[in-house]
């Protein structure tokens, strides 16, 4: 296929959730900058607040907003309901290429509808695994299915580029660019640099902790749920004993999350439970935490950006490559453990220093650039 810069080449850009939007809102910049493409952004809004604020600071207004979330929604009944509206998009706009991001149900239903339509698919953070398809639940095997499908793959690491390769993807199919979650994490950081009230909304924390050694935690992941939110409750509890530690915890809307901390952790007087912040909010708390203390996956990546270390609270992680450089450890969720491995960084400056000072290997900044280009050599733009 070969288009021109008078008949640019559509691409429809697929995500639902905060993550997928931080991650691809510099790659949407790229394409809508670039005359060679005629990006356009369909939002199935399976995160919804949390979502509307990273198009609110990106300043992406979505073509389509399936508006798709729905209280305690099953993953069935979220996925039939992704494949059928994102295809009827797919119908309406019919775009020479689709872009889907990581490892959500949005992403996953949105190349699967492009599959059945034989549209390409662009998959950006490709290639994570852990090798067990119960940890991330259910996000192992939605970033197999679309590995399955996807015609270029663009990984982040060495490590993901193999990955793919022993799942028999060409090699000419597969591009290490970086993750574009670095490229968001720049952006913000000079926007906040320029005008400081973006993220102005923590000040009144960060007086209140003044002297204090904040961790940062975050915790999300449906594989903890039950027993492993409790011991994370436990956890906490005991390190916010310490005097000379403040601990300021996002906590997510799920109410398998909000039910355990509120009742654990409210009243706390070193733990401020707050409500889930916006992109430029968040990127100020990695800022100013000494240590993170996380589930997520993107934390893992872009903590070790700003010198951070990061503690998941996870058995497995689809991001070797952190553990291996020594930005990331895995601590699980036992209680006792994740104490133990808090209070050897705090109390350990030599601990501490090597985790902050290893090399950050998810990227230099640079990778929606790249990835933009390689589409446009792929088509002949």
């Amino acid at each position: 296929m070969t288009e021109t810069s008078t008949n640019p080449a559509r691409i429809l850009v697929i995500f639902g959730t905060r993550p997928e939007a931080i991650k691809l809102f510099p790659v949407v910049a790229a394409l809508k900058a670039d005359p060679r493409f005629d990006a356009r952004v369909c939002v199935s809004a399976q995160h919804r607040g949390m979502l509307d604020q990273v198009l609110e600071i990106a300043g992406i207004t979505p073509d389509h907003d399936l508006d798709l979330m729905r209280p305690n929604q099953t993953l069935d009944g979220l996925t039939a309901a992704l494949i059928t509206e994102l295809g009827r998009v797919m119908d309406a706009e019919q775009p020479a290429r689709v872009m889907v991001q990581g490892d959500t149900a949005t992403a996953m239903a949105g190349a699967l509808a492009a599959y059945y339509r034989k549209i390409p698919v662009d998959h950006v953070e490709a290639g994570l695994r852990s090798g067990n398809i119960y940890h991330p639940w259910p996000e192992e095997v939605n970033r197999k299915i679309i590995g399955a499908i996807a015609r270029l793959h663009f990984a982040p690491t060495q490590v993901s580029r193999a990955a793919l390769l022993r799942e028999n993807v060409p090699d000419a199919q597969i591009h290490v660019t970086g993750n574009t979650v670095i490229d968001a994490l720049h952006w913000v950081g000079a926007r906040i640099a320029e005008n400081p009230a973006l993220a102005g909304g923590l000040a009144d924390l960060e007086a209140r902790f003044a002297g204090k050694r904040i961790i940062g935690v975050t915790s999300h992941r449906r594989e903890n749920f039950g027993d492993g939110m409790e011991n994370i409750a436990t956890a906490i509890r005991t390190i916010a004993q310490r005097p000379d530690t403040a601990i300021i915890f996002p906590v997510h809307l799920n109410p398998n999350v909000r039910a355990v901390m509120n009742e654990r952790l409210a009243g706390l007087d070193n733990v401020a439970l707050i409500e889930p912040l916006d992109y430029p909010h968040f990127a100020r708390l990695l800022s100013i935490a000494e240590i993170m203390l996380t589930d997520s996956g993107g934390v893992q990546e872009e903590a070790p950006a700003l010198g951070k270390p990061v503690l998941v609270m996870r058995e497995t992680t689809e991001r070797p490559e952190g553990v291996e450089a020594g930005t990331a450890r895995l601590v699980g969720t036992d209680s006792a453990r994740i104490v133990t491995e808090i209070f050897s960084l705090l109390d350990d400056k030599a601990a501490y220093e090597a985790m902050a000072r290893a090399h950050n290997p998810f990227g230099d900044g640079q990778s929606a650039g790249r990835i933009v280009d390689l589409i446009a050599g792929d088509i002949g733009a």
